[in-house]
């Protein structure tokens, strides 16, 4: 499986991106994919996941009710869009995948074994 995420960029506090995540291979059906990101200094944190079977979702509290995790099952894309965005939401946003549950429990680094090379989101104040 492969995951190519695309959409960061720099944009003022307040603004909005969009960030996408194209993936590859027969096993994604049976995927969670899931965004995290990493701010410099800082260990890689959870944003949100979506089953790609039903389409259930789990957001992280910080970025609840800013961001919206969706996908595309005909383009195999899954969206991350983000609004209000702040300054700290800086970071390299990864998106990842894995044939796992969708749960808080799993909603860590470990737990997806599959992985994209990461874009740049940048919030200036």
């Amino acid at each position: 499986v492969q995951l190519q995420a695309s959409g960061g960029g720099l944009v003022q506090a307040g603004g909005s991106l969009r960030l996408s995540c194209v993936a590859s291979g027969s096993t994604v059906s049976r995927f969670t994919v899931a965004w995290f990101r990493q701010a410099p200094g800082k260990e890689r944190e959870f944003v949100a996941a979506i089953k790609w079977s039903d389409g259930s979702t789990l957001h992280a509290d910080s970025i609840k009710g800013r961001f919206a995790i969706s996908r595309d099952r005909a383009k195999k894309t899954t969206a991350l869009q983000m609004n209000s965005l702040k300054p700290e939401d800086t970071a390299v946003y990864y998106c990842s995948g894995s044939n796992t549950v969708i749960s808080s429990a799993r909603a860590t680094p470990n737990a997806y074994a599959y992985w994209g090379q990461g874009t740049q989101v940048t919030v200036s104040s």
